[in-house]
């Protein structure tokens, strides 16, 4: 379907300028913040939300835990994204999808505040974090008796597809379910196909992933392009013995080929995988709340998808 009507109507705020004329000029960032105004405001569901620290192997991590009213019946670890560099527990994509999924399916969530890829941190280090608030999590008596997911958003999902590796491989607690939205978890990114190209073009440069800027991402997570270890970009690496997998996608994305591609690839393993095609989105589209009937949907299909 063509780019969903509400975002089509506000495109034209975000052309002509780019993310560094956001941050530096007041007008733009205005432009920028009307683009991101949903149809109607955002409740907080019956949820309450706790802040507190973890030890990981580089310091402290700060988590977020969202309980819902009744009693948890599951639970969830999820990972925000931007693009390994950017994102905090604050973000829609961390707080409103943390707490939308609690209340939906009635979810301990622990919301992870990881180290980004910054002043020199690279990878495995955001990694280590989300290994170690998944170690915390899955303690005895920690969480609920019921199923334990995995879970994030872009980069997020790619750190999320890390750490279940790493579990499998040191035989330690894996997740039950992995809840995976437009993951980034090839290097070089597949291409998108024509008809989906097509439907791009009118998207402007800062709602699109170019090569240069997928490059950028890879070389500041890991600190190079070339001789990826495979559970960095871990669509590279062994999936088989994974969990039952949900994967969400935007329909007008840069990154979803990366997506498609795991997805196939997840079939061939055997891992268990269904989709949701979010029609009309563009990338990111979990920042933005359920006012819009495909944020809704995304997040009924990663709580059924957690919900067993």
């Amino acid at each position: 379907m063509p780019i969903d009507p509400f975002l089509a109507e506000k495109i034209h705020l975000l052309h002509g300028f780019s993310w560094e004329d956001a941050q530096s000029d007041p007008q733009a960032m205005e432009r920028f913040m009307d683009f991101f105004k949903d149809p109607d405001d955002w409740t907080m569901p019956d949820v309450s939300v706790e802040d507190r620290t973890i030890l990981g192997p580089h310091g402290e991590v700060p988590v977020r835990i969202y309980t819902p009213r009744a009693e948890p019946r599951r639970a969830l670890l999820w990972l925000h994204g931007g693009g390994f560099m950017g994102g905090d527990l604050d973000m829609p994509e961390a707080h409103v999808v943390s707490a939308e999924l609690a209340a939906r399916a009635e979810a301990l969530v622990v919301s992870v505040d990881y180290r980004l890829a910054v002043d020199g941190v690279r990878y495995p280090v955001p990694v280590d974090d989300a290994h170690a608030a998944w170690l915390w999590l899955t303690e005895p008596g920690r969480a609920p008796s019921g199923p334990i997911g995995l879970g994030g958003a872009s980069a997020g999902a790619a750190l999320a597809l890390s750490t279940a590796i790493r579990l499998r491989d040191q035989d330690e607690p894996r997740p039950d379910a992995l809840l995976l939205a437009y993951p980034f978890v090839h290097f070089p990114t597949p291409a998108l196909d024509d008809e989906t190209a097509l439907g791009m073009r009118e998207l402007p440069p800062l709602m699109r992933f170019t090569t240069e800027s997928i490059e950028h991402m890879v070389r500041n997570y890991v600190g190079r392009m070339t001789d990826l270890p495979p559970a960095a970009m871990p669509g590279a690496a062994n999936l088989d013995g994974l969990p039952s997998t949900g994967i969400v996608l935007a329909e007008y994305d840069d990154l979803r080929p990366s997506g498609d591609l795991l997805a196939r690839q997840m079939e061939e393993t055997g891992v268990p995988v269904r989709t949701y095609l979010s029609a009309g989105m563009v990338h990111g589209h979990l920042n933005r709340t359920p006012a819009l009937k495909e944020v809704e949907r995304s997040l009924d299909f990663f709580a059924n998808v957690l919900s067993g």
